[in-house]
């Protein structure tokens, strides 16, 4: 049943900087916290010159990139054997459970992207790879 209160439309200016399991900088967006999201979350992630994430996979959600500005490659497979480039303009899409690393091929320019997630809480289902 629909309440007033999930029948709201909400405007979120991604302006917080948050610390994540990745090791890189996010801009919270839309998320179970932010608006009351059940099923989504949207964020801005910038990836430094040169800089890279944690290796990490998301249990049991999906994650959808769209790279704004730079070029990303991401290592993925259970020994980060596979490697894809994403650029501006592109999409990247990493199935749930899947280990994978992201690195900035940029020295000089940061890359940043929004991330979409079907899950409203996504940085709880985040797990270090390999696991401890």
């Amino acid at each position: 049943m629909h309440t007033a209160e999930n029948l709201r439309v909400h405007a979120v200016a991604p302006t917080t900087e948050v610390s994540t399991a990745q090791r890189l900088p996010y801009f919270v967006g839309i998320s179970g916290q932010t608006v009351g999201a059940r099923g989504l979350s949207m964020h801005l992630v910038v990836i430094p010159p040169g800089a890279r994430s944690a290796p990490h996979l998301h249990l049991g959600y999906e994650t959808g990139i769209y790279v704004l500005e730079g070029e990303v490659l991401t290592r993925w497979g259970e020994s980060l054997e596979n490697e894809v480039i994403s650029r501006a303009g592109e999409f990247l899409f990493v199935p749930p459970g899947v280990p994978h690393e992201a690195l900035n091929l940029s020295a000089t320019q940061p890359a940043r992207a929004v991330v979409a997630r079907n899950d409203p809480a996504e940085q709880d289902k985040v797990q270090p790879w390999p696991p401890a």
